[in-house]
């Protein structure tokens, strides 16, 4: 067993890195840069049943610990992405991805994950109840306990395959929220998507983006998912993937403590596309620094110390 080699429902990762739904594409996008063979895992763009075109611009604005997103989840829907998409994906990587999952009623929901399923290149279903960005789904679903549940339970009755619920920060109660995920079957969690929030023009007032507000991600919000990740692994027994504002192999260190099996690199990769390669390269090398000889073993100890 290799040091950084970690495992999330039977799937067997070489390291914990997975970059996020949203900021890695259907990876041939990245495959240019480095090879992607490297990464654990990565999830894909945000999938619906149907294509979608998105919100429209400006969809983009940055703030000083990161950025803000509203692009509504821009991708060609699920019959393009199986069929076109993915053998493109086979020639050039050899592992499993995240599928990432969303839709606006639990018949789309069912439906896409179901396709989704049935690949064999898809090790985890990643099922998207967050999406801040969307109107009538995504996180309509995901603030509600009673609807989380029900489109879970919609999900896992087409699939075979484990499913990780990617939770909202926007939820009111999230230890109750991922508790009763687990008891309903969910295979492990993503937390967190990301938190809402508005920029404004100071020429005009106005909001920058047309969709008025967006998703929080990067940098700045790091401490915040930190400390949702570190309360909710003391209430579950489900494996949590970490997502939100990690940077650097420090990082991935210091969330796995607080209880992740796995992190995920968002905004960081938007930034930076070699940001994945070199913090795979760096978390060798501190794992040495720190005398740890394998990087599952400090997975919450945290909550031990």
């Amino acid at each position: 067993m290799g040091k950084l080699d970690v495992e999330l429902s039977n799937l067997k990762l070489k390291n914990p890195l997975i970059p996020a739904s949203g900021t890695f594409g259907y990876g041939f996008e990245f495959a240019e840069f480095y090879d992607i063979n490297i990464l654990g895992s990565f999830s894909i763009k945000g999938t619906t049943l149907e294509p979608r075109d998105g919100n429209r611009l400006p969809r983009i604005a940055e703030y000083e610990g990161g950025m803000l997103n509203s692009v509504g989840l821009e991708n060609p829907g699920v019959e393009k992405v199986v069929n076109e998409y993915f053998p493109k994906l086979k020639e050039i990587y050899h592992g499993k991805v995240f599928a990432n999952v969303s839709g606006f009623s639990l018949e789309q929901y069912r439906e896409c994950a179901r396709k989704l399923d049935k690949e064999d290149l898809v090790g985890i279903i990643e099922l998207n109840i967050s999406c801040p960005n969307v109107h009538g789904g995504g996180m309509s679903f995901g603030t509600d306990i009673e609807s989380a549940v029900s489109v879970l339970k919609e999900v896992k009755s087409v699939c075979t395959k484990p499913v990780y619920v990617k939770c909202t920060p926007q939820c009111k109660d999230i230890v109750k929220m991922a508790k009763a995920l687990e008891e309903n079957g969910a295979d492990g969690l993503v937390l967190l998507n990301t938190f809402l929030g508005m920029r404004f023009d100071i020429r005009t007032g106005k909001p920058i983006l047309d969709n008025l507000t967006g998703g929080v991600s990067g940098k700045g919000i790091y401490p915040i998912v930190l400390e949702t990740i570190y309360k909710v692994y003391k209430e579950v027994n489900i494996p949590i993937v970490g997502c939100g504002g990690v940077s650097c192999a420090k990082d991935v260190v210091e969330m796995m403590s607080a209880g992740v099996s796995a992190v995920e690199i968002g905004t960081e990769n938007l930034i930076n596309p070699y940001a994945c390669k070199e913090i795979i390269d760096d978390l060798g090398l501190l794992l040495d620094e720190l005398k740890i000889d394998n990087i599952s073993s400090i997975i919450g100890r945290s909550h031990n110390v």
